[in-house]
């Protein structure tokens, strides 16, 4: 028997020894296998957040959105005519931006990252930054393309759906938790403050609320047992590691999808291959292709000739489009200068930083959008305009664009009479509202989207800042503005003029109709 027990101990200890030995050697070939620890718990709402931002991220970069990119978004007219009509500038302000939202989700994880036990995972922030200036990847955590999304965005679409609808359910289990305590209060409040009532009605009252109560009590055991499925499927029973290490895969495959796609630095052509079509659609030629592995989306100098269209086919006051090539110049000659001190993160942060010469310098893109939108509505109505409405209207005009207003109108006639010039004005502010609307519209989805209550949320709408006002020329949208407010004054002195006119002749032949009568 002691042999026994004896023999029993040897053969546990050497046990525990092959499996400390064969754990070693596991991470010895695998260094990067998570290892589950502490699970994330609560914080599987916010990562799961993080993880539709990668997936959002990564949808932006197929080939049908790279090609929507350059056929529609650095198309529109109202870029083409106030922002910019260079391509390689527009794609590296689209760029800029998607490298932007990388670097913000990139922070999130770094945070997370610190909760890890595994030593790589730890250090995801020098690892990250290091891909981005050098892509030096010495673990391998870029994935393949098909991998990336035959597996990869699947597993997290997975958790994200999951986590959703944990939260649900415990929303449902909150609001029936506090069902229960009402129904308990009104039991003991019922009972002890009851009115006078015959002894039958009270039990009655009492059997449905002791009813009322079961059923709730009940219906709490089954939503608790959901809400316990639920955790251990979902993101809140995963660990910092296991949660980690997906999403620093993900994110350093997006980040070389958008260096790929974009032309940026050398990337495995292996692993993440570019098709014909996005590649033909986005990538630089050679006269303009950015040959550094980190540093700024370089654009080219723009061309000497002003190949922008009018703004308006009406007379306008004129604006120079010099002087947006020059800022625009001087950003590139910026960038280049600071290629090689800065790193590919700080480029193209400087790259998003608006020229003087814009509305976002000017912290005015939001004010005139809604500005724009206000006149939007007063020109498709200006019958319902009062004066009410055009003194807030006006309250809302800066001081420049007030005093280009006032010049345009000295020396224009109080009388506004003639149908075919409002007419002319009516087609001249639709060309204008065509081109200058949507971008006006844009500004304020990007702004609603990027809020304080929305940051959490991924964009419903795959708007960019090159869409909006933010990079708009100052001069140029305060001309289009103008115009519209002039062409806005004269249709509504019309409408006003042509409503008296309408109520004086009424107001003449009821009159005539009333002489009729009594002379009759």
């Amino acid at each position: 028997m002691a042999l026994e027990t004896l023999l029993l101990k040897v053969k546990t200890a050497i046990s525990h020894r092959f499996d400390a030995v064969r754990t070693s050697t596991h991470h010895l070939h695998h260094p990067l296998k998570p290892i589950r620890k502490s699970n994330v718990g609560v914080l599987a709402f916010e990562i799961a957040g993080l993880m539709s931002k990668l997936i959002h991220l990564w949808q932006a970069l197929s080939d049908k959105n790279m090609i929507r990119l350059h056929n529609e978004s650095i198309s529109l007219e109202g870029v083409r005519k106030i922002v910019s009509n260079d391509d390689a500038f527009l794609l590296a302000l689209a760029c800029a931006e998607l490298v932007e939202n990388l670097r913000l989700l990139a922070n999130s994880i770094s945070r997370l990252s610190t909760q890890c036990e595994d030593s790589h995972l730890r250090s995801f922030d020098r690892l990250f930054l290091e891909f981005a200036n050098s892509g030096h990847d010495p673990y391998n955590w870029v994935l393949g393309f098909k991998e990336m999304n035959t597996k990869n965005v699947k597993k997290l679409e997975r958790y994200v759906t999951i986590t959703s609808s944990l939260h649900r359910e415990m929303d449902e289990l909150t609001a029936l938790e506090s069902a229960l305590g009402k129904a308990w209060k009104y039991n003991e409040y019922g009972t002890n403050h009851s009115a006078p009532m015959t002894s039958s009605t009270k039990e009655q009252k009492i059997v449905d609320l002791q009813q009322k109560i079961g059923d709730l009590q009940q219906k709490i055991v089954w939503q608790r047992n959901e809400v316990k499925y639920l955790k251990g499927r979902s993101l809140w029973s995963r660990s910092f590691d296991t949660v980690t290490w997906a999403m620093a895969r993900s994110i350093f495959t997006v980040l070389a999808r958008t260096k790929l796609v974009f032309g940026i630095g050398q990337c495995p052509p292996s692993t993440l291959p570019r098709s014909l079509s996005a590649s033909a659609t986005v990538h630089p030629s050679n006269q303009t292709a950015c040959h550094f592995v980190s540093g700024p989306l370089r654009s080219p100098k723009l061309d000497k000739e002003d190949n922008i269209n009018s703004l308006y086919q009406t007379s306008v006051v004129s604006t120079t489009h010099q002087d947006n090539k020059s800022s625009l110049c001087r950003t590139s000659v910026d960038m280049k200068d600071s290629s090689k001190d800065a790193g590919f993160f700080e480029s193209n942060s400087k790259l998003l930083k608006p020229p003087s010469s814009t509305l976002g310098a000017a912290a005015l893109s939001l004010h005139y959008a809604n500005l724009i939108i206000v006149m939007e509505k007063m020109i498709k109505f200006p019958q319902m305009v009062g004066v009410d409405a055009r003194d807030d209207l006006y309250s809302m005009l800066p001081s420049s664009v007030r005093s280009s207003l006032r010049a345009r109108l000295r020396g224009v006639g109080f009388c506004a009479s003639d149908p075919v010039l409002a007419g002319e004005w009516r087609e001249a502010l639709g060309r204008i509202l065509g081109w200058l609307a949507p971008l006006a519209h844009n500004m304020i989805k990007w702004q609603s989207e990027r809020s304080f209550e929305q940051q959490n949320m991924v964009p419903k709408t795959n708007v960019m800042l090159l869409q909006t006002l933010f990079f708009a020329n100052k001069d140029k949208t305060e001309a289009a503005i103008t115009e519209l407010l002039v062409g806005l004054n004269y249709i509504c002195r019309f409408e006003r003029e042509m409503t008296a006119k309408a109520l004086f002749e009424c107001n003449n032949s009821i009159n005539g109709l009333l002489n009729l009568q009594s002379s009759s």
